[in-house]
């Protein structure tokens, strides 16, 4: 078993995109349409068109760019949506259940009681009977996203290309986005739906709960990509070495920059709630920061400069002291903890690349875990 030597990495592939799902477009706009005429009012008669779709960076979903066309007052008006679809368990998902309704809840909670830019939530169709597999629809934001494929970090982009100013003054903004998240009252009671004990995950604490559930989902993994010592290791050390968290916040969970639609440099849209949760604040600032070491490692290991002065943690957690008025705990236990789950996140996009034929299974699981040398690092700065 190996105890963090040296492994070597499978090359990222020349194109990153992957195939998310195996349905066929051609039915879906009549079956929109056809569930939209039971919503609005009579006389509505709406019709459905389907684009290309977005350039988007999320895997654990599909999404679906549409416009439906209906009459209203008298008069024929466009509203511009996404579809956000469940996965289907023949696409190999990302998580072991997809928690839409969940989703939905809360980013109309954010929606109507922060000014966090969250696209409004239109209808949700959770029995699957109109696409295969449930859904919902929000509002259409228009703005630029900092691609995951490849990584912003490997240049050639807008955010890479822009001033140090420009830059700053968006990971400013980010950050603004998880004080206000943050400051939303009582979480443990308003968003109790996202408490990881309602999937059956045991702990004495939201931290806990959640730490049991990436237990949960790592296992999960195992049984299409196989065993990784190296994130057992770490899990290991995570359970034996909990932090106390007294209080609980709500947590965006994929809390990172690749999830929000900018104009000018401030964000216009927070996208992607699947990993929503409660628990500590330092979840969702590690996520941030760590997100972006990710990318720079992976940038950094093919011989490109990436982009050291973004996302700095001594950086991101003063303007979020300046924001909050809350002075972080050490965040290394945490940034550990995100490993983990960027491991898991490599195993379930690596099985899903194997199911549709993209990649050959690999001998060795971790060398689909581009951000490994990153997690050697993290586990030996405390003898793991």
């Amino acid at each position: 078993m190996s105890q963090g030597g040296n492994v070597t990495q499978a090359p990222l592939p020349a194109d990153l995109k992957l195939r998310v799902s195996s349905r066929d477009a051609a039915t879906v706009p009549a079956n929109l349409a056809a569930w939209l005429a039971t919503l609005l009012p009579e006389g509505a008669e709406p019709s459905v068109v389907l684009h290309s779709g977005i350039d988007a960076n999320g895997m654990s979903s599909e999404t679906i760019v549409l416009d439906v066309t209906r009459t209203q007052d008298g008069e024929r008006r466009v509203g511009r949506y996404v579809a956000r679809v469940a996965p289907a368990a023949d696409d190999v998902p990302v998580f072991p259940t997809y928690q839409l309704r969940e989703q939905y809840d809360v980013m109309k909670h954010v929606g109507e009681h922060t000014d966090v830019p969250v696209p409004a939530v239109r209808w949700l169709e959770p029995t699957g009977e109109v696409l295969g597999m449930p859904f919902f629809l929000m509002d259409r934001v228009e703005g630029d996203v900092p691609p995951d494929m490849m990584p912003y970090t490997f240049g050639d982009n807008w955010l890479f290309d822009a001033s140090p100013e420009d830059q700053r003054n968006l990971q400013d903004a980010s950050v603004g986005l998880l004080a206000g998240l943050h400051a939303i009252p009582d979480a443990e009671a308003a968003f109790d739906y996202l408490d990881p004990a309602r999937q059956g995950h045991a702990g004495a604490a939201p931290l806990e709960r959640n730490l049991a559930r990436t237990r949960a989902w790592y296992e999960f993994a195992v049984a299409d990509i196989g065993r990784s010592p190296t994130t057992e290791r770490a899990l290991t050390w995570l359970e034996a070495n909990l932090p106390d968290a007294p209080e609980s916040v709500l947590c965006w969970g994929d809390s990172r920059i690749g999830n929000v639609l900018y104009r000018d440099f401030r964000p216009v849209g927070v996208l992607d709630w699947e990993m929503a949760t409660i628990g500590p604040r330092e979840l969702d600032v590690s996520w941030m920061v760590f997100a972006h070491r990710v990318f720079d490692t992976i940038t950094n290991r093919l011989g490109l400069p990436g982009m050291p002065e973004f996302m700095r943690e001594a950086d991101v957690r003063e303007t979020y002291r300046r924001l909050t008025g809350v002075a972080l705990g050490d965040l290394h236990w945490y940034h550990v903890y995100n490993a983990v789950q960027w491991c898991v996140v490599f195993m379930r996009t690596g099985a899903r690349s194997i199911h549709f034929g993209e990649i050959q299974k690999p001998a060795d699981v971790e060398t689909l875990m581009h951000h490994k040398p990153l997690l050697d690092q993290l586990l030996a700065e405390v003898g793991a």
